[in-house]
């Protein structure tokens, strides 16, 4: 069983380029304030000579308008657009046709009903993220380190493109493929030392967990 990653949050080129080459399969970038991954777009435009060919670059957007997404696009050059907001399906489908990019649409689960519910998304997203909900309180809707239980997505009606996300890190990899039968993981606190803190040797080690899955 071949599962890819996804390094989400990335803000240095030297944390992009040891994603890259441990494997990695796409690269994240956030662009919402209260996050401390945030990217400025004058950051974003300084990082994007250092980011090396091959991940596929995602950016992450909570109720983005159109010019920050554009903006945004224009700064990192990117491939997908990952939505965490309130957008409904007409929202994705009028995205996708305005920018030519696959967007990826984020939800929090917690119970079989959420995987349902997300059911009116299947069509109009290229792909989906199933997230924890936030902790109550919580600003951030992804990145909290927290889980939720993997094996409801065993026998849940997916698409053929979805990522797992949430309290994911090297040591427990192999326990969430497994449970859930994912094939793309999505990983951003699990690999850090501190709050928008990219660790190289998490990211190698999250990396190699990964390609160690049978």
């Amino acid at each position: 069983m071949t599962v890819d990653v996804k390094i989400c949050g990335l803000s240095t080129g030297e944390t992009a380029q040891t994603a890259a080459d441990a494997g990695a399969a796409f690269m994240g970038f956030m662009f919402f304030e209260p996050s401390p991954r945030h990217l400025t777009f004058d950051a974003a435009r300084n990082l994007r000579a250092e980011l090396p060919a091959g991940p596929e670059r995602v950016g992450v957007f909570v109720d983005a308008d159109d010019r920050l997404i554009d903006t945004a696009v224009e700064a990192l050059g990117l491939d997908w657009l990952q939505l965490h907001g309130r957008e409904n399906p007409e929202d994705i489908f009028r995205l996708r046709e305005r920018t030519g990019l696959k967007v990826m649409k984020a939800l929090g689960i917690a119970e079989p009903n959420d995987v349902k519910n997300a059911r009116i998304y299947f069509e109009a997203a290229d792909a989906m993220l199933f997230d924890a909900k936030p902790p109550k309180g919580s600003v951030l809707p992804g990145g909290n380190a927290v889980s939720f239980p993997w094996k409801i997505m065993q026998n849940a009606d997916l698409p053929a493109k979805w990522m797992l996300a949430g309290g994911l890190k090297p040591e427990n990899v192999a326990e969430a493929v497994k449970s859930s039968q994912a094939k793309i993981l999505d990983v951003s606190s699990g690999v850090e030392t501190s709050p928008g803190v990219k660790s190289k040797s998490l990211i190698e080690a999250f990396l190699r967990a990964a390609k160690a899955v049978r």
